[in-house]
């Protein structure tokens, strides 16, 4: 909910941003507070607090406490836990598609702006910088987060440099080992307390190379490596969860191989072009020796 509250705040009426301030500033207090107590505190009328409440997409001030003390009590509710608590089934007791929709959309929007505001811009330079004089770069990831640094790898070794994604524990545990000053580790971990990705990361820094970590903040991972690009979100791994993580995680990638991709300037630009001629030429060919054997 602190998270939604912050996706929003630039969004609704200046009256309504008071109480949004106010909210994320002091929730403790909020959950405690009647609507009337807490306009009055704000000095905002009752029918705005109704308003904030609907702008957040709660049916009243009771749900909006609910939510708020769910956040304080375990970080964001998560998404079955929302449908469940709304209420909101079909006649055939199934949740309506447009309302899964809206409210995944919703989770997903407010957990990448929390991502973004949360983000510093130094640690993005510094990772950009680390990963452009590398001289070669290693992706490590388990399980979920190991789908994620197969995808980010993929990107990189599109920009033309020497880059291996590995998801099995044994093999970049070795790997690690092999690595040496000017070689590069992006290590990928929702939780930061993997024990097989910290020992792949210790082996990698002791070897000389540097590490950026995709985590979570004040993690193990976030205090081995040089630097950390954290995603602070709660979630878990139920069937129903949408595994935002993952995605701020597929994000904070992009913006890496971005960074480093303009880093690369004219340079890039040629090899990309005459990455495509042949491509095109391979395809071309491909598809003339399909018409002749037919």
């Amino acid at each position: 909910m602190l998270a939604r509250i912050a996706a929003v705040r630039d969004q609704i009426r200046p009256s309504e941003r008071k109480l949004a301030d106010y909210a994320m500033a002091h929730p403790g207090d909020v959950i405690n507070l009647s609507m009337a107590e807490l306009a009055d505190r704000v000095g905002v009328s009752e029918p705005t607090v109704a308003r904030f409440c609907a702008a957040l997409g709660c049916r009243g001030f009771r749900e909006f406490k609910i939510k708020l003390a769910q956040d304080i009590a375990g970080g964001m509710p998560f998404l079955h836990q929302d449908l469940s608590a709304g209420g909101e089934l079909n006649a055939e007791g199934g949740v309506p598609g447009a309302v899964l929709a809206g409210k995944l959309f919703d989770r997903t929007i407010a957990t990448l702006m929390q991502v973004r505001n949360n983000l510093p811009a130094d640690a993005v330079d510094r990772a950009a910088d680390i990963l452009a004089a590398a001289r070669r770069i290693e992706f490590y990831g388990s399980g979920n987060s190991g789908t994620v640094a197969e995808d980010i790898q993929r990107k990189f070794f599109r920009l033309g440099m020497p880059t291996v994604a590995y998801t099995d524990s044994h093999v970049y545990f070795a790997s690690a080992l092999t690595l040496a000053k000017g070689d590069a580790v992006v290590a990928v971990s929702s939780t930061g307390r993997t024990r097989d990705i910290l020992d792949a990361v210790r082996n990698a820094r002791k070897a000389g190379a540097d590490v950026v970590a995709l985590t979570r903040s004040g993690s193990p991972l976030a205090e081995m490596a040089t630097v950390s690009l954290v995603a602070d979100i709660a979630d878990d791994f139920d069937i129903h969860s949408p595994m935002t993580v993952r995605i701020a995680h597929l994000v904070l990638g992009d913006i890496l191989s971005i960074a480093v991709a303009l880093r690369m300037g004219d340079t890039l630009q040629e090899r990309l072009k005459r990455h495509d001629r042949a491509v095109d030429a391979h395809l071309s060919e491909a598809v003339s020796a399909r018409a002749g054997d037919s």
